[in-house]
């Protein structure tokens, strides 16, 4: 008998999400990639490289803990104590989305050949307590989004709004 393999609605957001960034970014400069709103704030390269380094050391992490171990501890994930370390800065933004694509493909691979039951493996956060792997998988796709949605922001401040014209008086930006 053929094993089910896992269809779910976050993979599929999963699974497009560099898609969407590629698009967004296509008329994006070095120079604009690097650009901060305010100190403190991401630049779209930073926002790349947090996304490449909390793909493989948060979420694969976390995956093959779920998959291997009943009920593993699994560690928070702290971007502010990263980004003040420094960790996200001074990286080429296309590298760093490089190296996020590669690792978020072998990623929906994985994802996609697992058998439903799987999601109800559970893991204990050290912050938050008890997850599923179902819970997991929808945060994954939560994180995208509240990422595609700051990097469109930082796109339209640097790439079409300074070329708005008289028009920019009808908008604000807020990146």
């Amino acid at each position: 008998m053929p094993r089910a393999r896992l269809n779910h609605p976050a993979l599929s957001q999963i699974a497009t999400t560099p898609e969407i960034l590629r698009l967004l970014m296509a008329n994006v400069s070095e120079e604009q990639s690097s650009w901060a709103p305010a100190p403190g704030r991401y630049s779209i390269a930073e926002v790349l490289e947090h996304l490449s380094h909390v793909e493989g050391h948060c979420f694969r992490h976390r995956l093959e803990k779920i998959l291997a171990e009943d009920n593993p501890e699994v560690e928070p994930y702290d971007q502010n104590a990263f980004y003040a370390q420094g960790m996200y800065s001074g990286r080429d933004a296309e590298e760093s989305f490089a190296h996020f694509e590669e690792q978020r493909d072998d990623n929906v691979v994985l994802l996609s050949t697992l058998d439903p039951d799987s999601l109800k493996r559970t893991a204990r956060h050290a912050a938050i307590g008890s997850i599923t792997l179902d819970n997991m998988l929808h945060e994954w796709a939560f994180h995208d989004l509240a990422h595609v949605r700051q990097i469109t922001e930082l796109v339209r401040a640097q790439v079409y709004y300074p070329n708005l014209g008289p028009a920019k008086e009808q908008y604000s930006v807020r990146p």
